[in-house]
């Protein structure tokens, strides 16, 4: 498996400057695209994180599993304190790691591996 952080972070600058360039654009992505090959336990990390960070951008529609509860619960807008961590986690603030939840620091340790700030591997929620 290799998540390839060198996609994330181009998909991310590209939804950041559309409205500039384009202001009446609309944006639809796919998240499986992110998690496509990792395991089935690590998958909806990888998605939902990418949904917080993409969300951002004012993303206007986004192809989901539907079968993921708390991702669906996300793109409702019913998790503003993690959307508001995972944001923050990619603008650089340096987060207190002791001070968060174990749930809260599973996504604080994607958005790093997503931006290719930490190497991907299968344990990387474990270290």
């Amino acid at each position: 498996m290799n998540i390839n952080s060198n996609h994330v972070k181009p998909c991310v600058d590209f939804l950041a400057m559309l409205p500039d360039v384009v202001p009446e654009a609309k944006s639809i992505l796919g998240l499986s695209n992110v998690s496509n090959g990792a395991p089935n336990n690590l998958r909806p990390y990888l998605n939902r994180t990418f949904l917080m960070m993409l969300m951002k951008y004012d993303l206007y529609s986004v192809i989901l599993d539907a079968f993921d509860t708390e991702l669906i619960d996300i793109a409702r807008g019913k998790k503003p304190e993690l959307v508001s961590l995972v944001q923050r986690t990619m603008d650089g603030e340096q987060i207190d790691l002791k001070a968060i939840s174990p749930e809260e620091l599973k996504y604080v340790k994607t958005v790093k591996v997503l931006l290719g700030q930490v190497l991907y591997s299968h344990s990387w929620l474990e270290s």
